[in-house]
């Protein structure tokens, strides 16, 4: 991907039009342009060059999406951490990434002087302040030829200090993400998209795609608050957003959600997790003008790699493949599977990561005879549609019985009291596994656990309904909004 000439395209073709607005103020695609080579040439000036590592820690921010295009631009390899990193997590990442340069908004619990005595690769620390504001340089700037093959991204789906998985992508993998969206939906210039999702995350550099190629005005906001989000809907008119299954649930909790105009919205999306469509046509009473889409996609395949089509009513599946990519359903020997079969999904296709950073072992698990094995179990109705099950983690075997987590879920969330809800399996020594359900109830409802299991044993098989419900005040997520499923089954008490 040429980033120079889209910038430069974007600036001719959208000029003063805001590119991006974060916290009410607005840059334009012209000024976007400006800054981007202005931090380039700053960051040239420390060394950071061609196949160089600059790894970004910050919350979401205007330099945050400076910091991704000017180090494209010198054809460097881009190490996005996630701002929630403690230092012993950061430490794991730069250490395992071997980074050399990296842009931090400064935190006091975060000790750098001892990250940089364990990371003998790192150079070079750059705070955000009057130190970053000097970087910017004038002068005459020439891009770095990149090839299609060359590094461009470490992406880490895990902060652990055991082993860091770190996702490699190259300048080929960037065109991934905006030819599925071409495919998918219909976004240009007059669309205002709003994003909550961490840009450590591929959910929020998708953002960043979208408005240098498209044209759109990109609305950033420094972290998912329900309450400021719809304010931002309404004030921006945005057009489109997509977000995951508990940001939804958020945002339909608020008591006053009725009052803001959602009238702009065209689309919007969810992703990122089964879930139940319930969610989605209760948030669309809201917004009548907007249509539901459901995706797929996973970091290791620049997603989206699945979207259900504009006009088609089945948002319960999440859509069908994009044209750059083959995707099958196959059986625990990869033979391939029946529609209407469950098995794991694999997909195959120059969208498919180079590798996983460093880790041999891994990858070769994960691509195996040309695809790249998901860990997502799905099935494909007759016309087509994918539908995803869950997890293949996530699968509990009950006495022999396989049962799906999300399915559970599903059932529970049917319950009129229930908020949310998430389901694992635990030792057991009878059974092999049980069922343990975690739920959150709405605000003013009072129940017993008891109820609920009565109320599910209406919907499952018995040997579906989980063996203990569990009411919590809220359950953990991470950063993109997602229930942190390990972090439940860690804290469990058998």
């Amino acid at each position: 991907m040429n980033v120079y000439q889209i910038l430069t395209d974007s600036a001719q073709n959208f000029g003063q039009k805001p590119s991006i607005i974060y916290k009410d103020k607005s840059i334009s695609f012209s000024d976007l342009k400006l800054k981007v080579i202005a931090l380039a040439l700053g960051l040239q000036s420390l060394g950071l060059g061609k196949a160089r590592k600059i790894a970004l820690y910050l919350p979401n921010c205007t330099e945050y999406v400076y910091g991704y295009l000017s180090s494209f631009l010198l054809g460097a390899v881009v190490i996005p951490l996630d701002y929630m990193l403690k230092t012993d997590e950061l430490i794991a990442c730069l250490s395992h990434a071997e980074a050399e340069f990296v842009v931090t908004l400064e935190k006091p619990e975060i000790d750098w002087m001892l990250i940089q005595k364990n990371v003998p690769s790192l150079k070079t620390i750059i705070p955000l302040g009057d130190g970053f504001e000097r970087l910017y340089r004038q002068g005459e700037f020439k891009p770095q030829f990149v090839s299609d093959s060359d590094l461009a991204l470490i992406m880490y789906t895990s902060g652990t200090t055991g082993q860091p998985k770190g996702i490699l992508l190259n300048y080929k993998h960037l065109q991934g993400s905006p030819q599925a969206m071409k495919h998918f939906v219909d976004l240009s210039e007059r669309d205002v998209k709003l994003c909550a999702i961490p840009l450590s995350h591929i959910g929020g550099f998708i953002y960043i795609q979208n408005c240098i190629i498209f044209g759109i005005t990109l609305v950033l906001m420094d972290r998912f608050h329900p309450l400021e989000f719809l304010k931002n809907v309404t004030t921006y008119k945005v057009t489109c957003f997509h977000i995951v299954p508990p940001m939804y649930t958020a945002l339909l909790t608020l008591k006053n959600i009725g009052q803001f105009d959602l009238s702009s919205l065209r689309w919007v999306v969810v992703f990122g997790a089964p879930n139940s469509p319930d969610i989605l046509e209760r948030f669309h009473q809201y917004c009548p003008n907007a249509k539901l889409l459901n995706g797929w996609g996973m970091t290791e395949t620049c997603p989206p790699n699945t979207v259900t089509p504009l006009d088609n009513p089945k948002i319960e599946s999440v859509g069908k493949p994009a044209p750059n990519c083959e995707i099958q359903i196959v059986d625990d020997d990869d033979k391939p599977l029946a529609k209407g079969q469950v098995g794991e999904i694999v997909i195959r296709g120059w969208v498919v990561m180079q590798e996983y950073y460093k880790d041999p072992q891994a990858t070769a698990m994960a691509k195996k005879n040309g695809w790249f094995h998901t860990g997502d179990l799905g099935r494909f109705d007759q016309e087509g549609f994918l539908y995803i099950v869950g997890r293949k983690k996530e699968m509990i075997k009950v006495a022999g019985q396989i049962v799906y987590a999300p399915e559970v879920e599903a059932a529970l969330c049917k319950y009129e009291g229930v908020l949310e809800a998430a389901v694992i399996g635990v030792a057991d020594d009878m059974r092999g596994e049980s069922i343990r359900a975690f739920v959150v109830l709405k605000e003013g409802i009072n129940v017993e656990p008891l109820e609920i299991k009565y109320f599910v044993r209406e919907h499952l098989a018995n040997f579906k309904v989980p063996q203990t419900v569990e009411i919590r005040s809220a359950l953990p997520k991470n950063r993109v909004g997602k229930i942190d499923k390990e972090l439940l089954k860690q804290n469990v008490i058998i």
